[in-house]
């Protein structure tokens, strides 16, 4: 299993969830062998492959994918979901799985980070496993289940005790979340999934971050899925008002508000933050303005908000100045979990696609807070296309786009008040309303969000776009 042929692992990756060139012509053109990992026995024999695959479209570029395999001598109907084929290896044939779906596999990285509890560290077959200090200690008997919903990586959960997230595709250089995970676990944060290490291994001199073992939240809901269902309780008798209907999310929303400020708070106490004077409001609004005229051609209908969407961005260019410290990057409902102990916010590497140097530079707080409100827009609208095709009288129809914008309002509204009072708990303004100068910041942040997020539904999701939209036309609206 030394070599292995590209063209076996592009029949793979085609079939993946986390292959992100689904649609685009590209062929593998180098598997590099990372390193080697065994068990007990001769098998499983697991090769760590480095696949870089190359475009061929207008685009072009190359992305490095991690790509573990197992091998075994006979072909195991166990695995027979995650077979990748059968390579000759000294004459005889080797059948090739996917080590995320093997058991038995997985048991190999689960050992090796058992045995880096004694020193913090311990070098497997050229992987290094990393562990942090006062980590609970591991039962090697732990059972490992790959989970279902992850796309851009692949996470399994070893019982209940801890989740390992394998990512997928990989670059050179510190990986935010991992960075970001071992600043707030040392800190002591209770608003995110303890981290017990990492796995990483060195590239052409540079590390390479290749998967984190955390804390399993045995009792989380996913925050998405907690919001969608809160919005079909509200809109299941559009006669009732929201509170009235047992769909209020505002509690919710409030506890998730307050839950952000701790984090930015311990994200300014452990990393660099600044204020940048009026050359960073110009430069951002300048790229906000960008942004908006490169979305025109693709979504032609946000052109009845241009003129009032520049305008934004033009006072947000005339504002004296920025504070900018580390932020989440990506946030929104789906990188929340709600717990039996409160809100976690999880995955932290920052906005797909950006590189991690450009993922790591200090931005606004008030853009992980756009994110949450585009949030609090999405989850009703979801619902709302969900329950169209039902047969429902004109007037329930219209309810029910009240009901949705009702359920929307509220969110935002406690969710905003309970992050700025913490932001600032000995104001004497109970309500904690943001100055005109924050208001046009977080406006222009959302509308931007917006923009960018009516290219994604254009381009993906044609029937999804009006959920943006209608965030733009009430933004331009004021």
């Amino acid at each position: 299993m030394t070599s292995i042929d590209h063209a076996l692992l592009e029949g793979y990756l085609v079939r993946t969830r986390w292959f992100a060139g689904k649609g685009r012509p590209f062929h593998v053109s180098q598997a590099r062998r990372l390193a080697e990992l065994r068990g007990p026995g001769d098998d499983p024999r697991v090769i760590v492959y480095l696949v870089t695959v190359d475009y061929g479209d207008d685009e072009g570029g190359s992305e490095l994918y991690q790509v573990p395999l197992s091998g075994y001598d006979e072909f195991d109907d166990r695995h027979s979901y995650a077979y990748v084929g059968a390579i000759d290896v000294d004459g005889r044939e080797r059948h090739l799985y996917d080590a995320v779906h093997d058991r038995d596999a997985m048991a190999v990285w689960l050992e090796s980070f058992v045995a880096a509890e004694a020193d913090g560290n311990v070098d497997v077959g050229g992987l290094r496993f990393r562990r942090m200090p006062d980590s609970p200690a591991l039962d090697p008997e732990l059972r490992s289940s790959p989970l279902t919903g992850e796309q851009s990586n692949s996470s399994l959960r070893f019982d209940d005790t801890a989740i390992m997230k394998l990512f997928r595709k990989v670059s050179p250089g510190v990986n935010p979340d991992i960075e970001i995970h071992e600043e707030l676990t040392s800190a002591g944060s209770e608003h995110i999934a303890e981290l017990y290490g990492w796995i990483e291994t060195e590239l052409d001199g540079e590390v390479l971050h290749l998967g984190m073992l955390q804390e399993f939240l045995s009792t989380a809901a996913d925050g998405f899925e907690l919001a969608t269902g809160s919005v079909r309780t509200a809109l299941a008798d559009p006669e009732l008002t929201v509170p009235e209907s047992g769909g209020d999310f505002g509690g919710e929303a409030a506890r998730l508000g307050e839950a952000l400020a701790e984090v930015h708070s311990a994200l300014r106490e452990r990393f660099p933050s600044e204020h940048r004077g009026h050359e960073a409001t110009a430069q951002l609004a300048r790229a906000m303005t960008e942004r908006l005229e490169r979305a025109l051609p693709v979504v032609p209908e946000i052109e009845p908000y241009a003129d009032r969407l520049r305008a934004l961005y033009d006072a947000v260019a005339q504002l004296d100045g920025l504070d900018v410290q580390r932020v989440h990057g990506d946030l929104h409902l789906g990188q929340t979990l709600r717990t039996s102990h409160g809100w976690r916010i999880v995955d932290f590497e920052g906005e797909p696609g950006r590189p991690f140097a450009e993922r790591a530079l200090p931005d606004s707080p008030w853009r992980d807070v756009a994110g949450m409100l585009r949030s609090f827009g999405y989850a009703p609208g979801v619902v709302e296309m969900s329950l169209a095709g039902r047969p429902a009288e004109d007037d329930q129809q219209e309810l029910r786009g009240e009901r949705a914008r009702e359920w929307s309002a509220i969110a935002r509204e406690h969710f905003l008040h309970a992050y700025a009072a913490a932001l600032d708990p000995d104001s004497e303004n109970a309500e904690a309303e943001l100055s005109p100068p924050l208001q046009t910041l977080l406006d222009a942040y959302e509308a931007d969000k917006a923009v960018y997020e009516a290219i994604y539904e254009k381009r993906n999701r044609p029937s999804w776009v009006a959920i943006p939209l209608l965030a733009l036309e009430r933004i331009a609206a004021g």
